[in-house]
């Protein structure tokens, strides 16, 4: 294994007396214990390549503003979380080491539910499970979306191009309207934000001039201190579906089936496709079950057979009027009767005042009702890194794709695993989810060069990972070559315009400020695995 580094970064003793001074001494902390804490639970046993040297936890905006301002002052970077859960992407940890964390646990305000217009304002400290616990007690007729871990951030996961399963999931709809804390300490607000006193700012994503918002996703022009949230009424009718591919050679033609059943309006939101050991735990709620790895195909077809998964399965639904609910549905499964092993289960739909009766929690996270239970059925010490290529909704497409990640899983000694989430009708993100031992040095640093690999070859073939993880932020960057990589120079333009000291997030999915590119700190880029990457 590569040696790995146990040094410790710190933080000068001066900037731990600023930082208090402006958040109080309970919000700063600099000791070990409580640092690791925030750091990546799946990374490297003892290694602190991505150290943090602090954590400070404001509880407004405007002691925000204060924490950037005295980072530029001593050139030190800081790294915004929101709850530190993007597991499989490198947790909370930042990607320069000695970095300044910013936790936002202590920000946790939902400052408006308008029951009305279908929307709330929340502050990046405001968990899923926050937001749907409000709505719920305080009895509005309203539909709150969730990922497939409610105890996450709702702005930190949009801020990473995480998913949702719900209406607004689809195309990323959910966002509208931030609050913007920029590097140099400065406060923007977004669309009629920019308006004193609109009321429009939450409403739409349209104003005068450029949209902002997407300048903010999966950036580091800007750090979000609140942001609309559009919701859905509860609908009348809601009917959970499980569409199984009993036979993979059927993949191409059940992922036809989907892009036309989306294009027609017949499914909405977010469906999400599994491969057979996936779906066995993200659709019935199993843990992978004990055996040899990797498992035969005989003992996977047992497997698929017996919990009704298939070699494939898809969770989606339809949410509305009963009568709508019950045409779709029979659209629906004359569409998939089409695919030869397709076989679509609905075994209840579902009243608005039934919704407590969920047992499965696919079935509860598509009825905008947050879990856990993806987590708490996996084994202990059971870590993952996701590698996450966007990919056509083309069924030639999904299986030139799936074909090499399961080639190299297979070639790695793994079990193939594999998520396709599908938030529109013309793309998917193909998530290679793999599994190890975390409390093992050897199979962690194997895992992430199986990772490393996978980000290479599909991008080669033009999937490019969306959403990569520390180790290979520069890696997936490295693929937006066009016209000598002018992407990339615009990106760092901007950068270096909002951010001239470099201090925030330097690094963050490939975008480095101009300190960073610079001989001199190229210490600052140099992975854990494979040294500097240019």
């Amino acid at each position: 294994m590569t040696d790995v580094t146990t040094d410790l970064p710190t933080i000068p003793a001066e900037v731990v007396a600023a930082l208090e001074t402006v958040v109080g001494d309970a919000a700063v902390s600099v000791e070990r214990t409580v640092l690791r804490e925030f750091t990546d639970a799946y990374w490297i046993p003892g290694d602190t390549t991505y150290a943090a040297s602090a954590i400070v936890q404001p509880t407004t905006a405007e002691q925000v503003r204060e924490i950037v301002r005295i980072a530029n002052r001593h050139g030190i970077p800081v790294w915004p979380l929101s709850q530190g859960r993007n597991l499989g992407h490198g947790g909370p940890s930042p990607r320069v080491r000695g970095s300044i964390q910013i936790g936002f646990q202590r920000m946790n305000r939902i400052l408006e539910i308008n029951e009305e217009l279908a929307y709330a304002v929340v502050e990046p400290g405001v968990t899923w499970f926050d937001l749907y616990n409000a709505v719920a007690e305080a009895g509005y007729d309203l539909l709150t979306p969730c990922p497939d871990l409610g105890w996450g951030s709702i702005i930190g996961n949009s801020m990473d191009g995480g998913h949702t399963y719900q209406h607004y999931g689809a195309d990323y709809l959910m966002p509208t309207g931030f609050e913007v804390v920029l590097p140099d300490g400065d406060l923007v607000r977004t669309g009629f934000g920019g308006v004193p006193e609109s009321s429009s700012w939450h409403l739409t994503k349209r104003a005068l001039g450029p949209a902002l918002e997407s300048l903010f996703v999966q950036s580091n022009f800007g750090i979000v201190t609140r942001m609309g949230v559009w919701l859905k009424r509860k609908p009348a009718a809601y009917a959970p579906l499980t569409l199984v591919i009993g036979d993979d050679a059927d993949l191409e033609q059940g992922i036809d089936v989907i892009r036309e059943l989306l294009l027609g309006g017949d499914l909405e939101g977010v469906p999400a496709l599994y491969s057979t050991l996936r779906a066995a735990h993200m659709l019935r709620d199993a843990p992978v079950p004990p055996g040899p790895r990797p498992f035969t195909g005989e003992e996977l077809d047992e497997i698929g057979s017996r919990l009704g998964v298939g070699a494939w399965a898809a969770r989606a639904a339809i949410w509305g009027d009963p009568d709508v609910v019950k045409l779709k549905l029979r659209r629906i499964q004359d569409a998939w009767s089409r695919v030869p092993s397709g076989v679509c289960l609905s075994p209840r739909v579902y009243a608005a005042d039934e919704l407590g009766q969920i047992e499965l929690s696919a079935e509860k996270i598509l009825a905008g009702i947050p879990t856990l239970q993806a987590l708490q059925s996996a084994p202990p010490n059971i870590g993952h890194v996701d590698v996450s290529p966007s990919v056509p909704l083309r069924g030639a497409s999904i299986r030139r794709a799936v074909t090499a990640i399961r080639e190299l899983f297979v070639a790695d000694g793994r079990d193939f695993g594999v998520g396709i989430m599908i938030p529109s009708a013309r793309s998917a993100v193909v998530i290679a989810g793999i599994r190890y031992d975390s409390s093992d040095a050897d199979a962690v640093v194997g895992a992430m060069q199986l990772a490393r690999s996978i980000v290479r070859e599909l991008g080669a073939m033009g999937y490019v990972d969306s959403r990569p993880h520390l180790e290979f932020m520069d890696t997936a960057a490295d693929f937006y070559s066009f016209n000598d990589g002018a992407r990339g120079r615009l990106l760092e333009r901007v950068k270096d315009a909002l951010d001239p000291n470099g201090i925030l997030s330097p690094g963050r999915h490939g975008v480095w400020p101009a300190a960073y590119r610079s001989e001199s700190r190229s210490d600052a880029r140099r992975t854990r695995l494979e040294g500097e990457e240019t």
